[in-house]
Parts: C-alpha cells; structure tokens; sequence
C-alpha cells in the first residue's frame, strides 16, 4: 500500500471517532485484538522463558518463586490495564510511550506533588523516551545473547573442538536479527511470523518441559537449597525480584496498542485478558518443571541442563535461535518507527530500494551496538536484573501508576490516590535496591569470568606442554572437560 494512500485510510478511520493521530511512518489501527494478543503472549514466551528457571526459581527457591511469579503476573496486569486504559486520554491517540507522558504532564499536575516534582513533570517526556529506549535496548541485547546461546547449544551438541566461543555466536545471531530488520519495514507488517514465532515458541517449550520431566524423574535426589552466603542471597533474591516483573512487561504497551483496531481500549484489554491468562500457561510450566528437575544446579539457560536425543535437542535450540530474532524485531519497533518517522524517507514502498538502504544503515547500526554490548558482557541473568531495576520498574509501575494518577486526579478518591502514591513510592525503592544488586552481580560475574578464562588457558597450556614433552596426543576428552567446566551461575 503506498504511504500516501495509508495514510488516507488511517486519517478517514480516525475521524469516526473523532481523535487526532500523531504523524508516525508506520501502520495503526490495522490488526486485530487477537492478533495483538499473540505479540504479547509472544514477549511473554520468547526464548526468555528458557531463563526464569535459573534466574527466578533458583535464587527465590520454591514458596518465594510461585509467589513472586503469581504476584508479579496480577501487578503486571494491573499496571498494563492503566496505561492502556490512557491510550485515548483527552481525545487524542497516544501511540508512544513518551507521547502520552507528554501529553499528561504536559497538560495536568498533580494537586498532591512538590515544587520540585512539578519541575520533574515538565520533563517527563524526555525522562519516559530515555527510559523505555534504555529498557528496549537492553531487552534487545539480551535476545541477541539467547540466540547467541542457543546458537553455541547447537554447536557443541556436533562439534568436540572449543575453536567457536560465546561471542562468536553472539555475532552471528546480530547479523541474522539486522537481515530480518530489515525485511521487514514495521510491527504490523510482521503477520504470519507471528504465527512462526508461536510454533517454534510451543517447540522449544514442549522440548524443554518433556525432557525436563524425563530427567526430572531419573533423577529424584535434588537440591532446592538457595546457594551462597547471607550476604549473597541478599542480592540474588533482590535481583531476582527485577527479573520476575521483567518477565511479564515489554515497556511498550502504548506502540503495540498502537497497532489495533478500534474500540482501541476494549480490544486492548481483551488482549491483555489472554496474555495473562492462557498466555502466561507456558511460562509457568517450563520455568516450575525446570526447576524441579534440577534444583538450584538449574542452568539459566535450560536447555544447558536437559539430557536427551541430539537431534531433539537441536531442533530445540533451532527454535530458540528463531524466535530470539522475531522477538527482538518485535521489541526494537518503537526504536525502527523514531527512525523511520523522522529520519526517514518519505512515500514509496517500504521495499523500495531507497527505504531498504535507509533501514540496512539505521537499523543495522542499532543492532551492530547491541551485538558489540551482549559479546562483551554475556551475562543473560544479570542483564534481565539490571533492565527490570532501571526501566520496568520506573517505565511500568512507578510511571504508570503516576500518570494515571496525574491524568484522573478529580476522579480518584483519597483512599485511590494514596494506593497509586504507595505504588509509586515501593516500585521506587524496589527499582533502587534492584539496581544496586544487579550491579553487584555483574561485577562479580566479570570478574569470575575472567578469572576462570584465565584459569582455564594456563591449564590447557601446561597439559600441552606435558603433552609435548612425554610425546603424547592431547586428548579429545581433556578438551570436552575443559570446555564444559562451568562453575559460574551467568558465564
């Protein structure tokens, strides 16, 4: 469809229910709600799901783990409901996250803030931009590290030698996810790749929680200790805290609220009805079977930990691999449509050659930063830790139950409004202690890998040199154990 011609439709659709639409170069109000429930229920059941056994389960053991995921799916809800409940406010269709901030502050303020709050109101569109950009950028590079991982999974399952490393598939997965970017042009135009990233999200799944009872009931004996010192459980247990609502949020709820049909709030929340109902069914059953499988030796990447035939295993991390790339595209959208919007050319297709060279330097450039970043810290646990302390906590619960304060401030009563100022103030200190852990564990976990890679070439080098000197072959099997020693929780 040409741009212009789009652009029409939209404009005409608009007009019926009398509200103005931002100026974006991509589609809204083209899919249905069903079809917006299935990119939720796929943010909430990417290659992620593979982790939570490890990073959630293993550091909040069995009561804290079902709890916090139980309670941490109701807030999400929750909280996803107020802003989605916003997305029409004051009769204008807000289709960004720093839009509808903009607008709300921009135009109210709180009867109940301070001098220094209302000072903070005027610029809360810059401050909800740069938070949710920095939420999507690291949820991106944690895809990119997944793939890369289940990439590496595949790998060794084929290949004795160790010549490939982490970050090496960390590159390939970043060339494959700029390739995929590039095809195609915006959210709504991902289509039947929904339907793609929903089978191959059920394979990597059923393969997981299969194997996962197999081994599970092979082996009855098992540890659900939480590991470490008091002093390290106190972190872990807090940083496990950021991982459990980054689970269930994507920090873009107004731009894939964006993309459906009207009645737009109705169909939005029929949408979120599914995606924490049947949606979160599969999250919920891999990450409590993992666990009980293995204990807290469970791998934060799970398919690490199952046993199994090579081939099943492989299809498993194929998929992962897959559905990483479709779910990065899925959460690199907001980033694409700034680009697109204001940099990009104007009219044409979307695969004219001109558009195709625009998005091939735009958004190769977005992903080569995020690739650069994941192979220099692959810690997947701390990344999820550190993004839900700086950004969902802020983006998702602090800033949602703000605006919606700010926005139906004559409406609430004064029970209603001290709930939403308890929120604000306990997701605040929530996201602070959060990101002192998160920072803790990715200084320890670099330093450990360091130590450990360090560790690991002076002892092949003296087995070399013993090797050498008594005329003996290296063996296959030394290399197997060197390779596969992996005292770290993240490396």
């Amino acid at each position: 469809i040409d741009t212009s011609e789009a652009k029409n439709r939209k404009v005409i659709a608009m007009k019926q229910f009398d509200l103005e639409v931002p100026e974006t170069a991509h589609q809204i109000s083209s899919d249905s709600w069903f079809q917006v429930s299935f990119v939720l229920t796929t943010s909430i059941n990417s290659a992620y799901v593979l982790g939570y056994s490890g990073t959630v389960m293993v550091p909040l053991g069995w009561i804290g783990g079902v709890v916090g995921l139980l309670l941490a799916t109701a807030i999400s809800l929750y909280a996803n409901s107020l802003i989605a409940n916003l997305h029409e406010f004051g009769g204008k269709r807000h289709i960004r996250y720093r839009d509808l901030a903009g607008f709300i502050y921009g135009n109210k303020v709180p009867s109940l803030s301070l001098y220094l709050f209302q000072v903070l109101c005027k610029k809360m569109y810059r401050v909800t931009w740069g938070l949710q950009y920095v939420n999507l950028f690291m949820i991106n590079c944690g895809f990119i590290i997944l793939a890369g991982s289940a990439l590496k999974a595949v790998y060794v399952l084929f290949r004795d030698d160790s010549v490939m490393k982490l970050p090496h598939f960390i590159a390939i997965a970043g060339v494959v996810c700029a390739i995929f970017a590039v095809g195609i042009p915006y959210l709504s135009a991902l289509g039947i790749w929904l339907g793609v990233s929903t089978i191959l999200s059920m394979i990597y799944i059923v393969v997981a929680i299969v194997l996962s009872f197999k081994d599970g009931v092979n082996k009855p004996s098992r540890d659900y200790t939480i590991q470490g010192s008091s002093v390290d459980k106190i972190f872990t247990i807090t940083g496990a805290a950021a991982n459990l609502v980054f689970a269930f949020n994507s920090g873009m709820l107004p731009e894939i609220q964006a993309t459906v049909k009207q009645p737009v709030v109705k169909n939005m929340m029929k949408a979120l009805y599914l995606q924490f109902t049947a949606g979160a069914l599969p999250l919920y059953a891999v990450t409590f079977i993992g666990y009980w499988a293995y204990g807290s030796s469970t791998s934060t990447y799970l398919m690490n930990s199952v046993t199994g035939p090579l081939w099943v295993k492989a299809l498993a991390n194929i998929s992962a691999f897959l559905q990483s790339v479709i779910s990065l595209h899925i959460f690199a959208s907001p980033t694409y449509e700034f680009m697109d919007t204001k940099y990009g050319t104007k009219g044409g297709s979307p695969l004219a050659l001109k558009n195709l060279l625009f998005r091939t330097a735009t958004r190769g450039s977005y992903i080569a930063v995020s690739t650069l970043l994941s192979a220099l810290l692959p810690f997947l646990g701390d990344f999820m830790s550190l993004t839900g302390a700086i950004s969902t906590f802020p983006l998702t619960f602090m800033l949602a139950n703000h605006m919606y304060l700010v926005a139906m401030d004559s409406e609430l009563s004064s029970v209603q409004k001290l709930w939403h100022w308890l929120n604000v103030c306990f997701f605040g200190l929530m996201s602070l202690a959060s990101a002192i852990a998160a920072v803790r564990l990715i200084s320890v976990d670099s330093k450990n890998f360091h130590i450990e890679a360090t560790r690991r070439i002076r002892d092949m080098e003296e087995e070399m040199n013993k090797r050498i000197m008594s005329s003996q072959p290296l063996t296959v099997e030394y290399v197997n154990k060197s390779r596969f020693k992996q005292p770290m929780r993240n490396s």
